[in-house]
């Protein structure tokens, strides 16, 4: 089965031999290894390279350990450039494993001849910093889980059933090769404990599992909801106390530490809050989103299914997949009440999205299913009062219309499945 990831495979197309160190990042089998050593191999071998001339290492493979070591990865590769004046490509996959790797790469930044990608599963070692790390020359692409139309290209049935695997299992590739429920949920439960899990407990010396899988629990069932630290803390502490008595009270940086852990990790992203009109952000509080839904519903055990939230950690992660800024945003209305006196009321907007000079105003609807039910969605986004875009997303499959306000509504089939979308 061929899983076509042509954004991807154009973006390196387009920063071949840029004189920077390729770096793919993303989550634990979201498709790094089969992009670089599939796809983009296959574009090399079809564009007149020299097989010879690609040095492919999957580092994270026992015959390749040898290699975590810098010096000899550096002379292994050194050894594989045999002439100087022909272009060579290095390719590492999961480059993290190996200690102290950044002065290797940047050494190969004064080779004339030789084009440089790595991959890797850790946002702090790889993105962190990463122009400084490589003296300006480190160019980051971050890989997601298949979106819903890369999904639904490589799917054996309808846009209906595929949405139904999706919503449940995720886009992770291998998914597509698992042949029944019992075989997809199995794959994305010992994905959870025995990749991510111990991934984390190995790397950040995790001592107190517990409290982490506590941590992940809250953080997975309430995915779009609004959040803060001491929120967070209270929960959790709540939580941790039941089940482990006459303990101390969980100090909230060291939950802070936690969850910046599982960031790093790729299985959550933050999203922020925006003062509309206000023009700047606001601490907390936010709201927390899975990089891929399969793994979130796994770590539920498939108990919580709100198609409403779901539907907007999808929009979400679609929405990053095609390289937009995204926020969530808040519009301040003063009104006069009935004694003459002023109230605030804060609207809630799903998200803001930019890139560029565009900019977007987006609401996630599962179904509009009142009169009343359309009026709340429209209220933030009527609020509003510069002349950027203003959408709501509708899991009802209609045709995109636009009222007399300017709001467009479009089916989320629609908006999933063409890239243009947002700007028809």
């Amino acid at each position: 089965m061929e899983i076509k990831r042509n954004n991807y495979l154009q973006r390196l197309i387009a920063k071949q031999d840029n004189d920077m160190i390729k770096v793919i990042i993303g989550l634990h089998q979201s498709g790094k290894s089969y992009l670089l050593n599939k796809i983009f191999r296959k574009y090399l071998l079809e564009n007149e390279t020299d097989e010879n001339h690609i040095i492919y290492l999957a580092l994270d493979a026992e015959e390749n350990k040898k290699y975590w070591q810098a010096s000899v990865l550096n002379n292994y590769l050194l050894s594989q450039i045999k002439n100087t004046h022909e272009k060579y490509y290095i390719l590492l996959d999961e480059i993290q494993k190996v200690d102290d790797f950044v002065p290797v790469l940047n050494g190969f930044l004064y080779k004339d001849n030789v084009d440089v990608y790595v991959t890797g599963s850790n946002s702090k070692m790889l993105s962190s910093d990463i122009s400084t790390e490589f003296r300006g020359r480190g160019d980051i692409i971050h890989i997601y889980p298949l979106t819903f139309k890369e999904y639904l290209e490589a799917y054996n049935g309808d846009k209906d059933e595929a949405w139904n695997d999706y919503v449940l299992y995720g886009g992770l590739p291998y998914i597509l090769q698992c042949k029944s429920d019992e075989e997809k949920i199995e794959y994305l439960k010992n994905l959870y404990q025995t990749t991510y899990l111990e991934d984390l407990k190995e790397r950040r010396n995790i001592k107190n599992e517990q409290l982490l899988n506590d941590i992940l629990d809250v953080l997975s069932s309430q995915i779009g909801s609004l959040t803060n630290p001491t929120r967070l803390t209270n929960i959790i502490n709540n939580q941790y106390l039941k089940e482990n008595q006459n303990e101390e009270l969980i100090n909230k940086n060291t939950i802070d530490s936690y969850i910046s852990y599982i960031e790093d990790a790729f299985l959550i992203n933050k999203a922020q809050r925006y003062d509309i009109k206000g023009n700047h952000y606001i601490n907390s509080p936010y709201k927390y989103y899975y990089e891929d839904i399969g793994l979130r519903n796994a770590r539920l055990k498939f108990r919580q299914i709100d198609d409403g939230y779901i539907m907007e950690n999808i929009i979400y992660n679609e929405l990053l997949a095609r390289r937009y800024n995204v926020d969530i945003g808040i519009v301040e209305v003063y009104t006069k009440n009935s004694q003459n006196k002023t109230e605030r009321t804060n609207y809630e907007v799903d998200f803001i999205v930019n890139k560029g000079l565009k900019k977007y105003y987006i609401q996630s609807s599962y179904k509009l299913t009142s009169d009343e039910k359309n009026n709340q969605e429209k209220q933030s986004l009527k609020h509003i009062e510069d002349s950027f875009k203003k959408i709501i997303i509708v899991k009802d499959n209609i045709k995109t219309r636009i009222d007399n306000d300017g709001i467009v509504t479009m089916g989320l089939y629609h908006f999933l499945l063409n890239e243009n979308s947002l700007d028809e």
